[in-house]
Protein backbone atom coordinates (compact mmCIF):
# COMPACT_ATOMS: atom_id res chain seq x y z
CA UNK A 1 0.00 0.00 0.00
CA UNK A 2 1.17 3.53 -1.11
CA UNK A 3 0.60 6.91 -0.21
CA UNK A 4 1.42 10.13 -1.52
CA UNK A 5 0.94 13.68 0.35
CA UNK A 6 1.56 15.81 -2.07
CA UNK A 7 2.71 19.78 -1.20
CA UNK A 8 2.59 20.03 2.31
CA UNK A 9 4.57 22.29 4.57
CA UNK A 10 6.47 19.89 6.36
CA UNK A 11 7.21 20.85 9.72
CA UNK A 12 10.00 18.70 11.64
CA UNK A 13 11.00 19.36 14.99
CA UNK A 14 13.51 16.96 15.32
CA UNK A 15 15.35 16.60 11.69
CA UNK A 16 14.50 20.34 11.12
CA UNK A 17 13.06 19.49 7.77
CA UNK A 18 11.19 22.64 6.34
CA UNK A 19 9.38 23.91 3.38
CA UNK A 20 7.22 22.12 0.95
CA UNK A 21 7.67 18.62 0.40
CA UNK A 22 6.10 15.60 -0.88
CA UNK A 23 6.39 12.65 1.45
CA UNK A 24 5.50 8.78 -0.12
CA UNK A 25 4.55 6.01 2.81
CA UNK A 26 5.05 2.54 1.56
CA UNK A 27 3.82 -0.45 3.58
CA UNK A 28 3.16 1.97 6.69
CA UNK A 29 6.88 3.43 7.05
CA UNK A 30 8.15 6.21 5.67
CA UNK A 31 9.75 5.92 2.34
CA UNK A 32 10.49 9.21 0.77
CA UNK A 33 10.68 12.73 1.56
CA UNK A 34 11.76 15.27 -1.02
CA UNK A 35 10.19 17.30 -4.05
CA UNK A 36 8.46 16.03 -6.65
CA UNK A 37 7.91 12.46 -6.16
CA UNK A 38 6.40 10.65 -8.62
CA UNK A 39 4.52 7.19 -8.03
CA UNK A 40 1.59 6.13 -10.44
CA UNK A 41 0.20 3.45 -7.89
CA UNK A 42 -0.24 5.65 -4.79
CA UNK A 43 -3.13 6.87 -3.40
CA UNK A 44 -2.52 10.31 -3.08
CA UNK A 45 -3.58 13.43 -0.88
CA UNK A 46 -3.47 17.02 -1.68
CA UNK A 47 -2.03 19.08 0.54
CA UNK A 48 -1.21 21.87 -0.62
CA UNK A 49 -1.65 25.20 1.69
CA UNK A 50 -1.65 22.57 4.50
CA UNK A 51 0.78 21.19 7.66
CA UNK A 52 2.11 18.33 7.60
CA UNK A 53 4.06 16.67 10.87
CA UNK A 54 4.13 13.94 12.65
CA UNK A 55 1.26 12.13 14.67
CA UNK A 56 0.58 14.35 18.00
CA UNK A 57 1.29 11.92 20.66
CA UNK A 58 -0.72 12.65 23.78
CA UNK A 59 0.53 11.01 26.93
CA UNK A 60 -2.32 11.89 29.37
CA UNK A 61 -5.68 10.92 28.81
CA UNK A 62 -8.94 8.66 30.63
CA UNK A 63 -10.53 6.04 28.58
CA UNK A 64 -12.54 4.95 31.36
CA UNK A 65 -12.65 1.08 30.11
CA UNK A 66 -12.85 -1.31 31.86
CA UNK A 67 -15.53 -0.06 34.31
CA UNK A 68 -16.98 3.15 33.36
CA UNK A 69 -17.89 2.76 29.75
CA UNK A 70 -20.85 4.70 29.93
CA UNK A 71 -18.31 7.77 30.11
CA UNK A 72 -16.23 6.19 27.09
CA UNK A 73 -14.78 3.59 25.50
CA UNK A 74 -11.29 2.58 24.21
CA UNK A 75 -13.19 2.63 21.04
CA UNK A 76 -14.61 6.02 21.48
CA UNK A 77 -11.88 7.63 23.05
CA UNK A 78 -9.44 6.38 20.22
CA UNK A 79 -11.74 7.51 17.53
CA UNK A 80 -11.84 11.17 19.63
CA UNK A 81 -8.06 10.83 19.04
CA UNK A 82 -8.02 10.44 15.68
CA UNK A 83 -10.16 13.57 15.45
CA UNK A 84 -7.91 15.09 17.14
CA UNK A 85 -4.69 14.28 15.03
CA UNK A 86 -3.06 12.09 17.50
CA UNK A 87 -1.71 8.70 16.71
CA UNK A 88 -0.65 7.39 20.13
CA UNK A 89 -2.42 8.23 22.78
CA UNK A 90 -1.24 6.88 26.86
CA UNK A 91 -4.37 6.11 28.48
CA UNK A 92 -3.83 6.60 32.80
CA UNK A 93 -5.51 3.29 35.13
CA UNK A 94 -7.81 5.02 37.25
CA UNK A 95 -10.36 2.63 35.78
CA UNK A 96 -12.72 -0.31 37.57
CA UNK A 97 -10.38 -2.67 38.18
CA UNK A 98 -7.49 -0.27 38.42
CA UNK A 99 -4.97 -0.89 35.60
CA UNK A 100 -2.66 -2.31 38.37
CA UNK A 101 -2.08 -5.99 37.09
CA UNK A 102 -0.47 -7.36 34.02
CA UNK A 103 -4.08 -8.94 33.34
CA UNK A 104 -5.91 -5.82 33.51
CA UNK A 105 -3.15 -4.26 31.68
CA UNK A 106 -3.79 -7.13 28.70
CA UNK A 107 -7.51 -6.28 28.74
CA UNK A 108 -6.71 -2.76 27.85
CA UNK A 109 -4.36 -4.00 25.04
CA UNK A 110 -6.61 -6.17 23.41
CA UNK A 111 -9.29 -3.48 23.83
CA UNK A 112 -6.70 -1.04 21.98
CA UNK A 113 -6.16 -3.57 19.15
CA UNK A 114 -9.37 -3.68 18.03
CA UNK A 115 -10.29 0.46 17.90
CA UNK A 116 -9.99 2.90 15.08
CA UNK A 117 -6.04 2.13 14.31
CA UNK A 118 -4.67 4.58 16.97
CA UNK A 119 -2.28 3.42 18.94
CA UNK A 120 -2.93 3.29 22.87
CA UNK A 121 -0.31 3.04 25.40
CA UNK A 122 -1.61 2.21 28.73
CA UNK A 123 -0.39 3.10 32.33
CA UNK A 124 0.26 1.03 34.95
CA UNK A 125 -1.02 1.85 38.75
CA UNK A 126 2.15 2.69 41.43
CA UNK A 127 -0.09 1.58 43.98
CA UNK A 128 -2.72 -1.65 44.05
CA UNK A 129 -5.98 -0.06 43.86
CA UNK A 130 -4.49 3.43 43.73
CA UNK A 131 -5.27 3.38 47.23
CA UNK A 132 -1.45 4.47 48.07
CA UNK A 133 -0.24 1.63 50.51
CA UNK A 134 1.44 -0.79 48.61
CA UNK A 135 3.03 -1.02 45.08
CA UNK A 136 2.08 -2.99 41.92
CA UNK A 137 4.62 -5.06 40.72
CA UNK A 138 6.47 -2.93 38.39
CA UNK A 139 8.48 -5.21 36.66
CA UNK A 140 4.99 -7.27 35.98
CA UNK A 141 3.51 -4.63 34.80
CA UNK A 142 6.41 -3.60 32.07
CA UNK A 143 6.71 -6.92 30.71
CA UNK A 144 2.78 -6.74 30.23
CA UNK A 145 3.36 -3.38 28.19
CA UNK A 146 3.48 -0.49 30.73
CA UNK A 147 4.90 2.55 29.23
CA UNK A 148 4.55 4.49 32.72
CA UNK A 149 3.53 4.20 35.80
CA UNK A 150 0.96 7.02 37.88
CA UNK A 151 -1.71 6.75 40.07
CA UNK A 152 -3.33 10.19 38.32
CA UNK A 153 -6.71 11.15 40.04
CA UNK A 154 -5.34 9.71 43.15
CA UNK A 155 -2.21 11.20 44.23
CA UNK A 156 0.40 9.45 45.91
CA UNK A 157 0.55 10.77 49.37
CA UNK A 158 2.59 8.66 51.36
CA UNK A 159 6.36 10.09 50.62
CA UNK A 160 7.74 7.28 51.81
CA UNK A 161 5.84 4.99 49.28
CA UNK A 162 6.68 7.70 46.38
CA UNK A 163 10.36 7.34 47.21
CA UNK A 164 10.24 3.51 47.01
CA UNK A 165 8.03 4.06 44.11
CA UNK A 166 10.59 5.50 42.71
CA UNK A 167 13.37 4.03 43.37
CA UNK A 168 11.89 0.79 41.79
CA UNK A 169 10.46 2.18 38.46
CA UNK A 170 14.06 3.42 38.03
CA UNK A 171 15.50 -0.02 38.01
CA UNK A 172 12.41 -0.97 35.43
CA UNK A 173 13.57 2.40 33.66
CA UNK A 174 10.30 3.50 33.94
CA UNK A 175 8.93 7.14 34.47
CA UNK A 176 6.18 7.97 37.57
CA UNK A 177 4.19 10.53 36.11
CA UNK A 178 2.35 12.56 39.58
CA UNK A 179 -0.73 14.15 40.01
CA UNK A 180 0.77 16.84 42.55
CA UNK A 181 -2.34 17.57 44.86
CA UNK A 182 -2.10 17.36 48.56
CA UNK A 183 -5.30 15.42 49.43
CA UNK A 184 -6.12 16.82 52.65
CA UNK A 185 -5.85 20.66 51.71
CA UNK A 186 -7.84 20.06 48.07
CA UNK A 187 -10.57 17.30 49.34
CA UNK A 188 -12.76 17.54 46.60
CA UNK A 189 -13.01 21.26 46.48
CA UNK A 190 -14.30 22.48 43.02
CA UNK A 191 -12.60 25.55 42.47
CA UNK A 192 -9.62 27.65 42.94
CA UNK A 193 -9.00 29.22 46.35
CA UNK A 194 -9.49 32.66 45.75
CA UNK A 195 -11.17 35.52 44.33
CA UNK A 196 -13.79 33.19 42.87
CA UNK A 197 -14.05 31.01 45.66
CA UNK A 198 -14.82 33.37 48.08
CA UNK A 199 -17.45 35.16 45.94
CA UNK A 200 -19.11 32.10 45.71
CA UNK A 201 -18.61 31.47 49.21
CA UNK A 202 -17.60 27.96 48.94
CA UNK A 203 -14.08 26.07 49.60
CA UNK A 204 -11.44 26.23 47.29
CA UNK A 205 -8.22 24.59 46.19
CA UNK A 206 -5.51 26.35 46.92
CA UNK A 207 -2.50 26.77 44.55
CA UNK A 208 -0.08 25.59 47.26
CA UNK A 209 -1.38 22.20 47.46
CA UNK A 210 -0.03 21.79 44.37
CA UNK A 211 3.08 23.24 44.71
CA UNK A 212 4.12 21.28 48.14
CA UNK A 213 3.85 18.47 46.10
CA UNK A 214 5.71 19.48 43.06
CA UNK A 215 8.75 20.38 45.50
CA UNK A 216 8.36 16.72 47.08
CA UNK A 217 7.95 15.50 44.06
CA UNK A 218 10.83 17.47 42.53
CA UNK A 219 13.15 16.53 45.81
CA UNK A 220 12.88 12.66 45.92
CA UNK A 221 13.58 12.45 42.23
CA UNK A 222 17.46 14.55 42.58
CA UNK A 223 17.76 12.34 46.05
CA UNK A 224 17.03 8.85 44.33
CA UNK A 225 18.31 10.08 40.49
CA UNK A 226 14.99 8.25 39.41
CA UNK A 227 12.70 10.31 36.76
CA UNK A 228 9.51 11.83 37.61
CA UNK A 229 7.00 13.91 35.71
CA UNK A 230 4.96 16.47 36.91
CA UNK A 231 1.13 15.86 35.13
CA UNK A 232 -1.18 18.84 34.66
CA UNK A 233 1.03 21.78 36.00
CA UNK A 234 -0.73 24.74 36.63
CA UNK A 235 0.39 27.44 39.22
CA UNK A 236 3.15 29.83 38.12
CA UNK A 237 4.88 28.51 41.51
CA UNK A 238 4.36 25.30 40.53
CA UNK A 239 6.71 26.28 37.23
CA UNK A 240 9.29 27.95 39.28
CA UNK A 241 10.01 25.53 41.13
CA UNK A 242 10.34 22.62 38.20
CA UNK A 243 12.40 25.27 36.44
CA UNK A 244 14.92 25.34 39.49
CA UNK A 245 15.37 21.82 39.87
CA UNK A 246 15.65 20.99 35.73
CA UNK A 247 18.77 23.73 36.37
CA UNK A 248 19.59 21.91 39.00
CA UNK A 249 20.54 18.63 36.05
CA UNK A 250 17.33 16.85 38.17
CA UNK A 251 15.56 14.20 35.79
CA UNK A 252 11.95 15.99 36.21
CA UNK A 253 9.80 17.01 33.70
CA UNK A 254 6.33 18.26 33.29
CA UNK A 255 3.36 18.74 31.18
CA UNK A 256 0.26 21.48 30.99
CA UNK A 257 -3.41 20.90 29.13
CA UNK A 258 -4.56 23.34 27.03
CA UNK A 259 -6.71 24.85 29.58
CA UNK A 260 -4.24 25.84 31.41
CA UNK A 261 -2.81 28.46 29.12
CA UNK A 262 -6.33 29.45 27.61
CA UNK A 263 -8.55 30.20 30.32
CA UNK A 264 -8.93 31.13 34.36
CA UNK A 265 -10.54 30.74 36.79
CA UNK A 266 -13.63 32.99 36.15
CA UNK A 267 -14.94 30.77 33.70
CA UNK A 268 -16.34 28.85 36.63
CA UNK A 269 -18.80 32.04 36.47
CA UNK A 270 -20.39 31.57 33.09
CA UNK A 271 -19.63 28.13 32.46
CA UNK A 272 -20.05 26.22 36.31
CA UNK A 273 -19.10 22.12 35.75
CA UNK A 274 -17.98 22.73 32.72
CA UNK A 275 -15.01 24.91 34.18
CA UNK A 276 -14.26 22.31 36.54
CA UNK A 277 -10.82 20.29 36.80
CA UNK A 278 -8.58 19.10 38.84
CA UNK A 279 -6.30 20.84 39.30
CA UNK A 280 -8.41 24.10 39.12
CA UNK A 281 -8.38 26.99 36.59
CA UNK A 282 -5.99 29.40 37.90
CA UNK A 283 -5.53 33.41 37.68
CA UNK A 284 -4.15 35.59 34.77
CA UNK A 285 -0.81 35.36 36.31
CA UNK A 286 -0.36 31.76 36.41
CA UNK A 287 -1.98 31.85 32.81
CA UNK A 288 1.22 33.87 31.65
CA UNK A 289 3.74 31.53 33.70
CA UNK A 290 2.18 28.89 32.52
CA UNK A 291 2.78 30.31 28.53
CA UNK A 292 6.48 31.71 29.64
CA UNK A 293 7.42 27.90 30.94
CA UNK A 294 6.37 26.82 27.47
CA UNK A 295 8.30 28.84 25.92
CA UNK A 296 11.37 28.77 27.60
CA UNK A 297 11.49 24.68 27.57
CA UNK A 298 10.38 24.56 31.39
CA UNK A 299 7.54 22.62 30.53
CA UNK A 300 7.92 19.91 28.26
CA UNK A 301 4.68 18.76 27.12
CA UNK A 302 1.17 19.61 26.42
CA UNK A 303 -1.04 16.99 27.22
CA UNK A 304 -4.79 16.84 27.47
CA UNK A 305 -5.78 14.94 30.41
CA UNK A 306 -9.04 14.28 28.19
CA UNK A 307 -11.71 13.07 31.31
CA UNK A 308 -14.83 12.52 29.80
CA UNK A 309 -18.11 12.38 32.21
CA UNK A 310 -21.47 12.04 31.77
CA UNK A 311 -24.13 14.49 31.10
CA UNK A 312 -26.06 13.23 34.26
CA UNK A 313 -22.77 13.83 36.61
CA UNK A 314 -21.82 17.19 34.92
CA UNK A 315 -25.80 18.59 35.71
CA UNK A 316 -25.19 18.08 39.27
CA UNK A 317 -24.33 21.18 41.26
CA UNK A 318 -20.33 22.80 40.93
CA UNK A 319 -19.63 21.28 44.76
CA UNK A 320 -20.89 17.54 43.84
CA UNK A 321 -20.30 17.19 40.18
CA UNK A 322 -17.10 14.88 39.22
CA UNK A 323 -13.93 17.51 37.81
CA UNK A 324 -12.80 16.78 34.46
CA UNK A 325 -13.17 18.09 30.54
CA UNK A 326 -12.71 16.02 27.58
CA UNK A 327 -9.83 17.75 25.29
CA UNK A 328 -8.99 15.20 22.52
CA UNK A 329 -10.50 16.95 19.86
CA UNK A 330 -9.85 20.58 20.64
CA UNK A 331 -6.41 20.23 22.14
CA UNK A 332 -4.53 21.19 18.49
CA UNK A 333 -7.24 23.75 17.77
CA UNK A 334 -7.08 25.47 21.26
CA UNK A 335 -2.99 25.20 21.35
CA UNK A 336 -2.81 27.02 18.15
CA UNK A 337 -5.53 29.39 18.60
CA UNK A 338 -3.57 30.60 22.06
CA UNK A 339 -0.36 29.93 21.04
CA UNK A 340 0.37 30.24 17.68
CA UNK A 341 -1.94 32.63 16.37
CA UNK A 342 -1.02 35.15 19.68
CA UNK A 343 2.69 34.81 18.22
CA UNK A 344 4.00 33.49 22.13
CA UNK A 345 5.25 30.07 20.46
CA UNK A 346 6.36 28.93 16.54
CA UNK A 347 5.11 26.06 15.31
CA UNK A 348 8.00 24.07 15.66
CA UNK A 349 7.61 24.37 19.57
CA UNK A 350 4.39 23.57 19.76
CA UNK A 351 4.71 20.44 17.63
CA UNK A 352 7.55 19.20 19.84
CA UNK A 353 5.43 19.65 23.05
CA UNK A 354 2.73 17.01 21.03
CA UNK A 355 4.84 14.64 19.30
CA UNK A 356 8.55 14.22 20.24
CA UNK A 357 8.43 15.45 23.52
CA UNK A 358 6.16 13.07 25.41
CA UNK A 359 7.11 10.32 23.36
CA UNK A 360 10.89 10.76 24.39
CA UNK A 361 9.38 10.83 28.56
CA UNK A 362 7.28 7.96 27.97
CA UNK A 363 9.97 6.11 26.09
CA UNK A 364 8.02 5.52 23.00
CA UNK A 365 9.67 3.60 20.39
CA UNK A 366 9.57 5.32 16.81
CA UNK A 367 7.09 7.54 18.00
CA UNK A 368 6.57 11.63 17.93
CA UNK A 369 8.84 11.92 14.67
CA UNK A 370 9.36 11.79 11.00
CA UNK A 371 12.47 9.44 9.29
CA UNK A 372 12.94 7.77 6.40
CA UNK A 373 12.06 4.19 7.21
CA UNK A 374 10.42 5.21 10.15
CA UNK A 375 6.20 4.94 11.16
CA UNK A 376 3.95 6.31 8.71
CA UNK A 377 1.99 8.09 11.31
CA UNK A 378 1.23 11.79 10.64
CA UNK A 379 -1.13 14.31 10.95
CA UNK A 380 -1.84 16.79 8.32
CA UNK A 381 -3.68 20.30 9.60
CA UNK A 382 -4.52 23.51 8.24
CA UNK A 383 -3.49 26.48 10.51
CA UNK A 384 -6.07 28.66 9.41
CA UNK A 385 -9.30 27.21 9.75
CA UNK A 386 -11.65 28.81 11.66
CA UNK A 387 -13.99 26.05 13.39
CA UNK A 388 -16.83 26.62 15.96
CA UNK A 389 -16.36 24.18 19.25
CA UNK A 390 -19.90 21.61 18.70
CA UNK A 391 -19.79 18.75 21.68
CA UNK A 392 -22.92 17.34 19.43
CA UNK A 393 -20.31 16.18 16.68
CA UNK A 394 -17.71 14.85 18.73
CA UNK A 395 -16.46 11.53 18.37
CA UNK A 396 -15.96 10.83 22.01
CA UNK A 397 -19.26 10.25 24.37
CA UNK A 398 -17.87 13.34 26.98
CA UNK A 399 -19.68 16.60 25.92
CA UNK A 400 -18.22 17.96 28.97
CA UNK A 401 -16.27 21.34 27.26
CA UNK A 402 -15.81 24.69 28.17
CA UNK A 403 -14.72 25.51 24.22
CA UNK A 404 -18.28 25.00 23.01
CA UNK A 405 -19.74 27.71 21.05
CA UNK A 406 -16.27 29.14 20.54
CA UNK A 407 -14.38 29.82 17.02
CA UNK A 408 -10.91 27.79 17.36
CA UNK A 409 -8.25 28.38 13.97
CA UNK A 410 -6.47 25.16 13.06
CA UNK A 411 -8.05 22.18 11.88
CA UNK A 412 -7.29 18.76 11.88
CA UNK A 413 -7.92 17.67 7.92
CA UNK A 414 -6.20 14.20 7.94
CA UNK A 415 -4.66 11.44 10.86
CA UNK A 416 -2.99 8.59 9.37
CA UNK A 417 -1.39 5.71 11.29
CA UNK A 418 0.77 3.09 9.85
CA UNK A 419 0.45 5.00 5.98
CA UNK A 420 -3.29 4.44 6.48
CA UNK A 421 -5.92 7.25 6.71
CA UNK A 422 -8.06 6.40 9.90
CA UNK A 423 -9.58 10.10 9.41
CA UNK A 424 -10.08 12.23 7.07
CA UNK A 425 -12.60 16.02 8.00
CA UNK A 426 -15.62 16.66 5.67
CA UNK A 427 -17.69 18.87 4.99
Amino acid sequence: MKLLIRQGRLVDPVGGIGGVMDILLEDGKVAVIGSDIRESDAEVIDAGGLTVCAGLVDMHVHLREPGFEYKETIETGAAAAARGGFTSIACMPNTKPATDTPEVLDYVRQKAAAACGVHVWPIGAVSRGQKGQELTDFEALKAAGAVALSDDGVPVQNANLMRDGLILAHRQNLTILSHCEDADMVKNYAVNEGRISRQLRISGRPAIAEELMVARDAMLAEETGAAVHICHISTAKSVAIVRRYKRKGVQITCETCPQYFSLTEDEILTQGTMARVNPPLRTRTDVEAIIEGLKDGTIDAIATDHAPHSAQEKDRPLTEAPSGMVGLETALGVTLTYLYHTKELPLSDILRKMTINPACILRLPAKGRLSIGGDGDMVIFDPMEEWTVDPARFASKGRNTPYAGRKLKGKVKYTIVGGRVIYQDKP
